[in-house]
């Protein structure tokens, strides 16, 4: 959908006195995928969560204009409901109007832009014919099953359905891979290659091959500061159908004035 964008610029996160990564920046427009690309430990899952304002970053900003969903390893379904009623449930939630838009402005430290709901891009509703998310993903068999009994991948599958009904512009996938089997992650490829073909944009941090035509890859090593005596940071990560884009070295980044990043 036109009007939906995110930029990441200049961003630095620490996790304790551990600087996991700086000098990171991507942009994003509508109809365009990314994929984070690193071992376990590298980031990957901080980098997403504070995209979503989650996390506070030690330095950087994020922007953003259109509504935004998570899925991560924390399933976000009433762990006591039948899957199919957990569903239902957010499904009405997810698909309300707001009834007041979002605090808009600055963000403390982040520079974070956060647009309303009411006003943020949305796409257009699952399209018809393909059945629904819970058929597609091959959840129609469990919806008397309450979420708790569910495995791995079954609670994956049962983000993934949650995350297409709710007609987000920007999807943030943390590892969607894990758990699945082959065909279940070639139908989460599919979604998030129709997502984008309408007009969304696709976030996906993963250490798997993740298949999805004409999406680039920021690869999070080429942002990781140096170990002491060691060689600067190169290159600016980017792939995009098979060429490689570069820059000059990454130079440090200052915390925020404030103090950030705790």
């Amino acid at each position: 959908m036109e009007g939906c964008r995110l930029s990441v610029k200049d961003l630095a996160c620490r996790r304790g006195e551990r600087l996991l990564f700086r000098g990171l920046g991507f942009a994003l427009n509508a109809g365009e995928a990314l994929q984070v690309a690193g071992p376990n430990g590298t980031g990957k899952s901080s980098l997403l969560r504070i995209v979503a304002g989650l996390l506070r970053p030690f330095a950087g900003s994020v922007e953003r204009e259109g509504s935004l969903a998570l899925v991560d390893e924390r399933l976000a379904l009433d762990e006591h409901l039948p899957l199919g009623r957990a569903l239902a449930f957010w499904g009405r939630i997810d698909t309300q109007a707001p009834e007041s838009p979002l605090p808009g402005g600055e963000g403390s430290g982040a520079g974070e832009r956060r647009a309303s709901r009411a006003s943020a891009p949305t796409l257009p509703s699952p399209s018809r014919g393909r059945g629904t998310p819970a058929d597609r993903l091959g959840l129609s068999g469990l919806l008397d099953v309450p979420v708790r009994f569910l495995s791995t991948g079954q609670r994956k599958r049962a983000a993934l359905a949650r995350l297409r009904g709710q007609d987000a512009a920007i999807w943030l996938l943390d590892e969607p891979l894990n758990g699945l089997d082959a065909a279940t992650a070639r139908e989460c490829e599919r979604l998030v290659a129709e997502h984008c073909r309408a007009g969304g944009i696709a976030l996906i941090a993963s250490h798997q091959p993740f298949r999805v035509e004409g999406m680039r890859t920021l690869q999070l090593a080429d942002f990781i500061p140096p170990l002491p005596g060691g060689k600067g940071i190169e290159g600016w990560g980017l792939v995009a159908n098979g060429s490689r884009a570069t820059r000059a070295p990454n130079t440090p980044t200052r915390p925020p004035s404030q103090g950030g990043g705790e």
